[in-house]
């Protein structure tokens, strides 16, 4: 016997099944499914044509009404396995069913009281038969002020505001239970109240992390002086986001080494994370509403992560800085810059080739660095460097003074398509070059195997003096490829300046790269007009604290 989430188009009613099809039948199972969904499973078996249903018609019947109106997620059933006794499950589960409280409010207290004991919505959900979302909705409960909690479930509150409330703060769902209390307020409903929680532009001054009147901007009060707002949103934006860089740097002065910044209007789900002291690896979790309140979350982890540590049962790993994709980025465009410097440098390139052969290297035979990409895009970019057009244009004057094809010069490892040249006769070839001629030769077959992120590349680079400024600009392939939204921030403080940081610290990575964009467009004036990101030197920089210091945004303030 297995629980799964069937369509309704996929279930029909079983010969063996006595209940007939009748909506009169089950009007009552109408009202329950459309506020609660079909919390007790059918009980079905597979048939030629989905599954058909052994017990649960009425239940079945009730969702085909509902099913009239509009849209019906999929309905929990019990698949019975070839043997399997129908009285016995189905007793056995309404055993389960009559321990769930038919009221929401109930079954948030019950459901909270499982998750305190260790259990997780995906176990509560398999219990009680009905499905994880479900759990997780009647846990959204919690978050409620308690007066709005006894409210809607005495019936003075709709359930459509309950869902807004439920990703408001605290503060919020106080101040609107104040509006409702107050016969002389209008308490906003419905959308309304989603543009009050979510959408307004009126910034409450009590909201500022910053001192009101030392920053000189514009206020509007009510007549009594009890509330007062700020005139211009933006500007207390940009006064806010500098004291929020200012109170990041604080916490992590303090030991917290992970701060997450979320993004503004994103609420924090207290029943997905767990408690986490600060030696333990806990985080900081920053939340910013669309009215300027900043709530810090000191202390948690995700629930996903805290199993993933349970199941290792080891300290956390941290996350890396940069994805696979964009270190294959970084790693393949510093490659072609050295390799390309390397062109003219036979006496390196000779002492190089005798390293391989002494000790080796992945590629063991000397065939052609493949230059594998993550992305087309990558590969795209690496095409048009300055740096790969170099390399392609010496392949071909090599393949011209040897005498043979271009893939013939190093194909690719298990290429069985090209016909290496004769032994004999690029033997006899190359008796015919000067000396000078093969060290070139040399040369360039040492360059083309030289590996991908080998940690000779920062040696040689170190010898050569390279400078990627000759063979890479920035562009928003590079861009695109950073993830890691407090590394965007910490590069627009590098190529915008660190004002530009400071007021964009909470901003979306899809907004701080557009900066990043705008500098490297024109459109912007860059702070520094030959920036280059600290992937990109030799060696490879960081934009973690640990690795690299930072530049200070508070100092930007």
């Amino acid at each position: 016997m297995t629980l799964q989430f069937i369509d309704l188009d996929q279930l029909s009613v079983s010969p063996l099944n006595v209940r007939k099809y009748g909506a009169k039948e089950c009007n009552d199972l109408v009202s329950s499914i459309r506020a609660l969904g079909v919390l007790q499973p059918l009980l079905v078996r597979p048939a030629d044509e989905g599954f058909e249903v052994i017990a649960g018609q009425r239940r079945l019947n009730a969702c085909r009404i509902l099913a009239e109106d509009g849209e019906i997620e999929p309905i929990p059933c019990l698949v019975m396995a070839e043997g399997d006794d129908a009285q016995a499950i189905e007793a056995s589960l309404a055993e389960n069913i009559e321990r769930l409280p038919m009221d929401e409010v109930d079954q948030y207290k019950a459901f909270a009281k499982l998750v305190k004991e260790g259990r997780d919505a995906e176990d509560i959900a398999t219990t009680f038969g009905i499905t994880p979302r479900m759990v997780s909705q009647r846990l959204a409960l919690g978050r409620l002020h308690p007066p709005i909690l006894t409210a809607y479930r005495k019936g003075a509150v709709y359930a459509g505001d309950i869902r807004n409330l439920t990703m408001a703060t605290p503060k919020q769902q106080k101040d609107w239970w104040a509006l409702m209390k107050d016969e002389d307020a209008y308490a906003p409903t419905g959308q309304r109240l989603k543009n009050w929680l979510f959408g307004g532009e009126h910034v409450p001054t009590v909201n500022a992390l910053f001192d009101v009147e030392e920053s000189g901007l514009a206020v509007v009060a009510d007549l009594f002086g009890e509330d007062s707002y700020f005139a211009d949103a933006e500007a207390f934006w940009t006064h806010q986001n500098s004291a929020i860089a200012e109170a990041v740097d604080a916490l992590k002065a303090e030991g917290w080494t992970d701060v997450i910044l979320m993004d503004r209007g994103n609420w924090f789900a207290n029943w997905d994370h767990r408690s986490c002291a600060l030696e333990d690896g806990g985080k900081v979790f920053v939340t910013t509403t669309q009215q300027g309140e900043v709530t810090f979350h000191k202390g948690y982890i995700t629930n996903a992560e805290a199993k993933r540590r349970e199941r290792a049962d080891t300290a956390p790993v941290e996350k890396p800085e940069l994805t696979k994709a964009a270190q294959n980025y970084v790693d393949l465009h510093r490659h072609a810059a050295v390799r390309a410097d390397m062109l003219g440098q036979s006496g390196l390139a000779l002492r190089l080739i005798a390293a391989h052969m002494i000790a080796g290297s992945s590629l063991r035979q000397v065939v052609r660095e493949p230059q594998n990409t993550a992305k087309p895009e990558i590969a795209e970019s690496l095409e048009a460097s300055a740096a790969q057009q170099a390399f392609d244009q010496e392949r071909e004057a090599i393949a011209e003074m040897l005498g043979v094809e271009l893939a013939q010069i190093l194909p690719q490892r298990g290429d069985w398509s090209v016909t290496q040249p004769d032994i004999v006769e690029t033997f006899a070839h190359l008796m015919t070059l000067s000396d000078k001629e093969v060290l070139r030769v040399l040369t360039f077959l040492m360059t083309a195997s030289l590996e991908v992120a080998s940690p000779l590349i920062d040696e040689i680079a170190d010898i050569l003096g390279a400078d990627m400024t000759k063979y890479w600009q920035p562009e928003d392939t590079f861009f695109a490829l950073i993830r890691d939204k407090q590394v965007l921030n910490a590069m627009v403080g590098e190529y915008a300046g660190l004002n530009a940081a400071a007021e964009h610290i909470t901003a979306t990575a899809k907004t701080q790269r557009a900066i990043l964009t705008a500098c490297m467009e024109g459109t912007r004036t860059p702070a520094d007009p030959n920036w280059m990101p600290r992937y990109m030197a030799f060696p490879q920089g960081s934009y973690r604290e640990e690795a690299a210091e930072k530049p200070n945004i508070q100092d930007a303030a």
